[in-house]
């Protein structure tokens, strides 16, 4: 993730919201923020941990590999 940062305490930005493909029970759920420079990501249960912060076209291109099952497998 060369270029992009992170904040310590997510809980300082406004606007964040949930995935309407949320399964209800918050086991994987991630939290992303409107109204920002940058797009805001952070886990929707640590309201205070850190998030990460993207560029528009990062998180694009993260959001596109994800709908498309195009992740590399986690090593």
């Amino acid at each position: 993730m060369a270029g992009e940062r992170t904040i310590p305490n997510s809980a300082a930005l406004t606007g964040w919201y949930k995935s309407s493909y949320s399964d209800g029970h918050q086991a994987e759920c991630l939290g992303v923020a409107r109204g920002h420079a940058h797009v805001p990501v952070r886990d929707s249960k640590t309201i205070t941990g850190p998030a990460v912060l993207f560029s528009a076209s990062g998180w694009t291109a993260f959001v596109t590999a994800v709908k498309n099952d195009r992740l590399p497998p986690a090593q």
